[in-house]
Parts: C-alpha cells; structure tokens; sequence
C-alpha cells in the first residue's frame, strides 16, 4: 500500500502534472471505485484542478469553483496512477478502474489483483472533507516530542499496531512502520506503556529519518517524470519484505511474523535481544491488537 513517502512524491507529480489543468472529463470503468452519488462525478468535469494534499493514504485534488468540489483517492494495496501524454488514454484490460482526462493528456487509475478495494469519492466542501476522510492521525514529520509522547501514551497498544493506527499516526503502514522499528532498535510486540524515555525519543527520532530518507530516494528516482514503480518492497529496504535475508545492520537473518493477511518483519538481534517471536506464542496478542489485513487497518 503506498504510504507517506509514496503519497507524497505521487502528489508532487500531481502538482507538475495537472495541478492548473482543466479536468475534461472522468470516465469510471470500475464497478466498485466510485463510493459517492452526490454530487455526481460530471460535476466536477470542466474543472481546474487548483491544488493538492494528503490526508493519510489519501490523495485530495482541490477543484476550483464556490461550491469547493474535492476528488478524493484511496489507493489501498494494489491500486496505482499512471500518466499517459495520449489525451483520451484507453484504461489497461482487466486493471483498469477510472481515467481522468486532461488537455494535455490522461491520468489513469489502475488495480492489480482480483480483490478490488481502491476508492474514489466526490467531496462538496471542506468540512465533509474533513468529517470523512480525516482519520485524526497526528502528522508524523510536523508533530515535536512532547506530542509524539502523548500519542503514544493514548492507548497501551503494541508498538506496530500503534505506528499503523490511522487514527494515532497519518500516513504510516507496513512496509515503513518495519523499517521505522529496526531503525529505533525495538521490538515490533513492545508495548507502548512500558517505553522508557530515551526509548521514545529514538522512535520519535527513528520515524522522522526514515520518512525524510524514503520520500528523498523516491523523489530522487522520479525526477521530473511521473511515479510508474511504486511499491511496498524495495530492494534498499533493511527489513520489510525480507524474510531470512541478513540485516544490514549485524547479518543475522530477518524474521516475521504472519498473521491472516499481514506480515511483520523484524531483526532478532537488533530488536528483540536475539528472541525470535512465535507466531503460536503471539497469537492471542495478535488477535487482540492487529488487524487481519491491511483493508481491516484502513477502516
């Protein structure tokens, strides 16, 4: 699913892209993208796109006009954007949910796998804006230490869960609450109500570099182009999405843990003082505390 780092530079090509365009017309194709009827999705063609933002995983394009119309995308797992210089640019076979089409060519909405969960909704004001699509998450890179703190305090929730939590923190999923937990040298399963000071400031500190550092590497690789990689597993990732492969911290091999569609990947030796955590052993915690898939994390 793409997160934080991913959502932005999506949002950056957005800017250079169609940001001061005209949207000419949306063309739907998928049965199940479309989540609003009113207003009706035509009545934001004709429309100047006149801004961008993020809210969490969610990308908002800003329509100009009194009534302050707002497109509002969910790509949640599989779903991606494309652009294609072609105006009218025909959406891919079997992947293809929308089109928004543009003067200077078309913005294509696209949805690996069967399971179609990626969301499209027409917003009419900024305060239904808010209402519905605001999880509340404090902002991971504007918040200082003392509310870091408090988020963390809110709930005795364990340290992954909390880091993936909508509600506590905008933006986190994951591929980077892993990376974000190896940096700080913390177990994924470590309660939030036993941190220790020090232990939140490195987590604090943790979470800041590591979205400051993949945001730069993706906006590095897309350039002045438009984002056509993105994905929850790279290869310069230290440990999500590598099972049995070293750390490249201390090379002991990484390890996970499974639970129904959701995978924590973690190093024994880094994070949790060379105990390898059983998925039997956790399974009880984990029915209590983490969701059973990424879908169930979003709602």
């Amino acid at each position: 699913m793409p997160e934080l780092p991913d959502v932005v530079v999506y949002l950056e090509a957005l800017d250079r892209f169609v940001v001061g365009r005209v949207l000419r017309r949306i063309r739907v194709v998928g049965v199940s993208l479309l989540q609003t009827f009113d207003p009706p999705v035509s009545s934001a063609e004709g429309r100047v796109v006149a801004g961008t933002r993020r809210l969490g995983k969610r990308l908002v394009l800003a329509l100009d006009g009194p009534d302050e119309l707002y497109l509002v995308i969910h790509l949640m797992v599989s779903g991606r954007l494309r652009w294609r210089d072609e105006v009218g640019a025909k959406p891919p076979g079997r992947i293809g949910l929308a089109a928004f089409d543009f003067d200077a060519g078309t913005l294509l909405l696209t949805e690996a796998g069967k399971r179609k969960k990626a969301s499209l909704w027409l917003v009419a004001g900024r305060d239904a804006l808010l209402e519905h699509h605001d999880r509340g998450g404090v902002e991971p890179l504007e918040v200082d230490l003392d509310g870091f703190r408090e988020v963390l305090g809110a709930r005795n929730r364990t340290l992954k869960r909390v880091l993936c939590d909508p509600t506590a923190f905008s933006g986190i999923g994951n591929a980077y609450s892993d990376e974000i937990l190896l940096a700080a040298g913390l177990s994924p399963m470590q309660r939030t109500a036993d941190l220790a000071d020090d232990q939140i400031a490195r987590l604090y500190e943790a979470t800041r570099s590591t979205l400051v550092d993949w945001t730069e590497r993706h906006r590095r690789s897309v350039g002045d182009g438009f984002p056509d990689k993105v994905t929850a597993f790279h290869d310069d990732m230290a440990v999500h999405g590598k099972y049995n492969q070293p750390c490249p911290v201390c090379a002991t091999p990484v390890q996970r843990i499974v639970h129904a569609d959701n995978e924590i990947n973690y190093c024994p030796r880094c994070q949790t003082g060379g105990r390898i955590l059983a998925d039997r052993s956790l399974s009880r915690l984990l029915k209590d505390d983490f969701p059973r898939s990424i879908e169930d994390l979003e709602r």
